[in-house]
């Protein structure tokens, strides 16, 4: 009596609704996870030891300006050690997240379906969150090994989050609320990548102890998950104080679009030889090896090549993604306006958007490292690149949704996972080729993004689709003519069988 009393009193106190208080949480959950995960690229540069540069190459290295100089290399935290970290050591050091993010993807998945997205969602950041406030320590003890060790663990932490996050919002919005949820939660990254380089330069700017940036962010990922556990929940029905006419409103609209069905096990065997979701795979490949490589390397690039010093190289590094996270909401307006109004069909929009966040972004980047070491010309092509690059949240990033709403959640784990490779891949590959930080070594590195942005651009263009495949529905669509692996699911008991009665028996055989 006691609880039923309490919750009758939180529902007349507390007006606002709060699926709106799922969709705040998720914001501030992709806002930190992205702060967690970018730091580093900023900090790294104050944690390694400045070796003299390389003035010998003349023409290929940028003039300091100002008092730059200083406030990069000899303005550090005298508390801390400084590390003899080359180039190739600190790509390796900036990959390591990678690799525990790219494990996690479909585990994650699978635990969100079986005990809910809330505590996969909330333990996995609190994971992430610890280590990364632990990280000073681990470095302290164990110095480059220690730092490696802490990032796979960070990485491994945010794996499950993408997945539980597309669960969630499977359970608490209804569709014709998606799109703006959608923006709102999954926008956080992007607030994320703005706050984590330009915080992290406040916090390292006049020899500020690069420690404080993994202190703080841990303990708003700490934070965030004390708030979360407390304030979210699974689904509307297990929620103890929302309205009743909230509830009322989720249940009815949610089953209504068949989002409370319960599903037949992931058909993995048709979902594995499925082109189309090979074709999405390159694509994401294509477009998180050149988004993973700006948000990981480009703070080195306008420290180390550019000059800027470290305070400038957090507003610097952050810019590119205000950029980004405006014309998000432009491209994904125009192109559902688009497809309202049957200007062009979902197939097309998401081949017109692949191709709005690749390829002109792909030009961009290759223009940037044609600017040498004009700051302003160089900047503004990076922002522009990375506003173009936009279009992906209009295209790839949602296209699983589209070829496979039933499985959307599976798929995008399955997608995100592999694409997530990248990141395991471009920060070391930029570390080996720019070994001295000279102009010409980071255009052989930009031109590296500008092939694969394309590449993989043209092969979705080709093979590409943004229709619902037979294999997300079998009952809709049945099986195609040349499928000989067996059936999708087993047959239910409320499926009709074909029945046949024998001549002098009134035995019945079921025939399958």
């Amino acid at each position: 009596m006691a609880l039923t009393g309490w919750r009758r009193i939180l529902n007349k106190v507390i007006f606002i609704p709060q699926r709106y208080v799922f969709g705040l949480l998720g914001l501030f959950a992709l806002a930190n996870s992205f702060t967690m995960r970018v730091c580093l690229s900023i900090t790294i540069v104050t944690m390694v030891k400045k070796l003299p540069s390389a003035s010998h190459i003349v023409g290929e290295t940028c003039p300091t300006v100002g008092s730059t100089s200083s406030t990069n290399s000899s303005v550090i935290f005298e508390g801390r050690e400084k590390y003899d970290w080359d180039e190739s050591t600190q790509g390796l050091l900036l990959s390591a997240f990678y690799y525990g993010y790219v494990i996690t993807h479909l585990p994650g998945g699978l635990l969100a379906e079986k005990f809910g997205g809330k505590w996969t969602l909330g333990l996995s950041l609190l994971c992430t969150s610890v280590s990364t406030a632990l990280t000073p320590l681990a470095v302290g003890v164990g110095g480059a090994v220690g730092l490696f060790i802490m990032r796979v663990v960070c990485g491994l932490g945010e794996g499950p989050v993408t997945p539980a996050f597309v669960l969630l919002m499977a359970r608490w919005v209804p569709p014709a609320e998606r799109s703006r949820f959608g923006a709102m939660i999954f926008g956080g990254a992007q607030i994320g990548n703005i706050a984590g380089p330009y915080i992290s330069g406040l916090l390292l700017a006049n020899g500020g102890d690069w420690a404080n940036v993994f202190y703080v962010f841990g303990s708003l990922g700490v934070l965030w998950f004390l708030f979360f556990t407390v304030l979210c929940y699974s689904t509307p029905n297990s929620h103890p104080f929302i309205s009743d006419e909230e509830r009322d409103y989720l249940n009815a609209n949610i089953t209504a679009s068949g989002l409370h069905k319960k599903l037949d096990p992931v058909p993995f065997k048709a979902i594995l030889r499925s082109p189309q979701l090979w074709v999405l795979v390159v694509a994401a490949i294509g477009h998180d090896w050149g988004y993973f490589t700006m948000i990981t390397d480009l703070p080195k690039y306008f420290s180390d090549v550019l000059k800027f010093n470290i305070k400038d190289t957090g507003l610097m590094s952050a810019l590119p993604y205000i950029a980004m996270y405006i014309c998000s909401f432009i491209f994904a307006g125009f192109c559902d306006f688009c497809i309202r109004r049957k200007w062009h069909s979902i197939t097309t929009g998401r081949k017109i958007y692949t191709t709005v966040s690749s390829t002109i972004p792909a030009i961009f980047i290759i223009l940037a490292s044609y600017s040498g070491c004009d700051r302003v010309k160089a900047v503004g092509f990076f922002i522009a690149s990375m506003a173009f690059m936009a279009g992906f949240y209009s295209s790839v990033k949602i296209n699983a949704m589209d070829i496979a709403p039933n499985y959307a959640g599976t798929c995008s784990a399955f997608v995100n996972g592999l694409a997530a490779v990248s990141g395991m891949i471009t920060p070391y590959m930029v570390g080996l080729l720019t070994p001295d930080q000279t102009l010409k070594q980071w255009r052989n590195a930009f031109w590296t993004i500008f092939v694969v942005l394309i590449g993989t651009n043209i092969v979705y263009l080709i093979w590409g689709s943004g229709e619902q495949q037979w294999w997300d529905d079998v009952d809709k669509y049945g099986y195609p003519v040349n499928w000989k692996h067996g059936p999708l699911k087993k047959r239910s008991e409320n499926v009709e069988k074909k029945v046949v009665y024998p001549k002098h028996d009134h035995s019945p055989v079921v025939l399958d």
